[in-house]
């Protein structure tokens, strides 16, 4: 048997990949956290299939259920959010793996900073503006930030900056970047992205904070700063000039 950790997409059930969705329609079991998983997903399990919601359980708890599927020889899709290359608790589930000697493949899936920026119609990296993205969270109640990755440090920079799980401390946040990025930097939260109740902010770092609050947006959503999401007036890139060598070796 196999376990597959398949990323589901953020949010919309169609935007899980095909890869994703084959590999789902074959496996006996799927482990799913229902409180972020589309339900419309678990359409593509086989009839018969086992589902475990793993909303309520600890790694414990489910490393024991994707042992007890290993040894009933039944191959696993475990379904996580957006991408299970960044902030999906996949590398600790893993090692429970490797220890155990369960093999396992990781089957990638659209990120949500991927798909906030589809519905802000934004490229995130602009030519003579920003070519850097900067993916992190703020240290809350959970596991702390290691040294050097706070945003103070990490925002003098200037790049683009996505904060996942941190809506709730927006204004942390903006107090934060302020100092990096000015007032008038453009910044934006979206909730829900790719979904039906999806809801996009758009604003200047200074003014983000109370429109975030203002909307009642506390989790689900990413927030953006930088001068990608507001750039108009820069040159083209070199990907596409006409004065680029074109000639096949």
């Amino acid at each position: 048997m196999t376990v597959y950790f398949i990323g589901a997409g953020p949010g919309a059930a169609d935007l899980i990949t095909v890869r994703g969705a084959r590999t789902l329609a074959a496996c006996r079991v799927c482990l799913y956290a229902g409180s972020l998983v589309p339900r419309e997903l678990l359409a593509e399990c086989p009839p018969d299939a086992r589902l475990v919601d793993t909303a309520q359980l600890d790694l414990d708890q489910i490393t024991a259920e994707l042992l007890r599927a290993h040894e009933e020889g039944h191959d696993v899709a475990r379904l996580h959010s957006g991408d299970p290359a960044v902030f999906s608790a996949v590398a600790e589930q893993m090692r429970r793996l490797d220890a155990a000697g369960v093999p396992y493949e990781v089957v990638p899936g659209v990120p949500a900073f991927a798909a906030a920026a589809a519905s802000l119609k934004r490229e995130l990296t602009v030519p003579t503006v920003g070519q850097t993205v900067i993916l992190t969270r703020v240290a809350n109640r959970a596991t702390a930030m290691p040294e050097g990755e706070d945003l103070a440090t990490l925002g003098r920079s200037g790049a683009l900056i996505v904060l996942h799980l941190a809506a709730k401390y927006v204004d942390r946040v903006v107090e934060e970047l302020l100092p990096h990025y000015g007032a008038d930097c453009p910044a934006a939260v979206v909730a829900y992205a790719s979904r039906p109740d999806e809801l996009i902010i758009r604003g200047t770092l200074d003014e983000i904070a109370a429109k975030t609050k203002e909307a009642g947006v506390l989790r689900t959503a990413v927030i953006m700063v930088g001068r990608t999401l507001g750039a108009e007036q820069f040159r083209d890139s070199h990907l596409y000039s006409p004065e680029r060598e074109r000639h096949v070796c």
